[in-house]
């Protein structure tokens, strides 16, 4: 909203710093960390007075983790309501409201964080871990999932860039047409975003933490897609409404980093999935977007560690009756090994920073 006032560039020096996307890139990170601290104790202290409280697994479930993390119950949750209002506030400040992107990638963590809030508000009032069966939430991701398909099919300008797979690595796309495929694809690209996240959001800090490193590499790499020379010198698609994603990324960036401030351990909120699934579908738009979604896997790398280690428990011991964690997602298993919770997010933080370091360094190597 703010980049119109460069129109009145001719009457007042100076305004034409609000054209170029770096200016608003950075200027949305700050504005969406301000809001998350400001608000921070606010939404604190509305979530502790409506009694919306972290439900723990009783020691029934796992014994060990029952004592772990038995002083978390009753911290706030659903404090991903800050993250969205801090993100959706300052893209729509900062970013042009007539980018078709911008509003993809908002709509997405939009609905997904409304299923999210669904979740979390039926675990608060069962007072139990479980919320919305998982086929209900399938079936929310699919039908966003449908509607970013839906976007991109009906737009002369946009069909093309759907239906091609990039893979990293490699300059030009390995498949131009995908058919059919296209909505199985972005199917699986949101879903496992936001499932990945949402199984990595098990200890203070470590969920967010890893979103503002995945985060921060993908408004580099958007903005890479969506500036012609930079995209022509990296051999990378180039798409102009991509040109507008740094600003969505370094506000998920901003707003991540405050609510860290209140996520750190010892926590004072929990996102939920309120949250979680909220970043994992707003960055799954993203990679969408830019057309770097199979880069996710590698920039997202702790996120698809953690998802990949409850799958593989989940296979081994319905085929061979063994486990092998000690529990997952794979953080779990390494609090049971005797690792601190704070060694356990710190190490992990490190790995996603590395991780998305790698991605980056992909873009050179094609």
């Amino acid at each position: 909203m703010l980049y119109y006032l460069h129109l009145l560039s001719e009457d007042v020096s100076g305004l034409n710093v609000f054209t170029y996307v770096t200016f608003r890139a950075v200027a949305a990170a700050v504005t969406a960390f301000t809001i998350s601290l400001l608000c921070g104790n606010f939404v604190i202290r509305k979530l502790i007075s409506l009694k919306i409280g972290q439900p723990i697994r009783t020691a029934a479930e796992v014994h060990r983790l029952a004592e772990l993390h038995g002083a978390k119950k009753g911290v706030p949750t659903m404090g991903g309501v800050l993250i969205i209002g801090a993100v959706l506030t300052s893209s729509v400040l900062w970013a042009r409201v007539d980018n078709r992107f911008v509003w993809l990638s908002l709509f997405s963590m939009t609905m997904l964080g409304a299923l999210g809030f669904a979740d979390d508000y039926l675990k608060v009032t069962k007072k139990k871990s479980e919320g919305i069966s998982g086929r209900i939430k399938l079936l929310v991701q699919l039908m966003v999932a449908a509607g970013v398909t839906l976007v991109f099919l009906t737009s002369p300008l946009l069909e093309v860039q759907a239906r091609s797979l990039y893979v990293p690595f490699f300059k030009f796309p390995v498949i131009t047409n995908m058919g059919l495929f296209t909505f199985m694809f972005f199917a699986i690209v949101i879903a496992g975003a936001s499932n990945a996240v949402n199984l990595t959001d098990g200890l203070d800090g470590l969920a967010i933490g890893c979103t503002v490193t995945v985060a921060f590499a993908y408004a580099l790499l958007t903005y890479a897609g969506g500036n012609f020379r930079i995209a022509e010198y990296l051999q990378v698609p180039f798409y102009s409404f991509t040109g507008e994603l740094p600003v969505v990324c370094s506000a998920l960036v901003g707003a991540g980093l405050g609510f860290l401030w209140f996520n750190c351990h010892p926590a004072k909120v929990f996102m939920g999935d309120t949250g979680s699934l909220a970043i994992g579908g707003l960055i799954g738009a993203v990679a969408i977007c830019c057309k770097q979604e199979l880069l996710l896997t590698v920039v997202g790398g702790m996120f698809v560690i953690e998802a990949a280690s409850v799958i593989l428990q989940v296979l081994s011991f319905k085929i061979t009756g063994k486990r092998i964690f000690l529990m997952s997602p794979i953080h779990h298993h390494f609090e049971l090994s005797g690792w601190k919770e704070n060694t356990v997010i710190v190490r992990f933080w490190i790995l996603s920073g590395v991780f998305a370091l790698l991605g980056l360094a992909t873009l050179k190597l094609r």
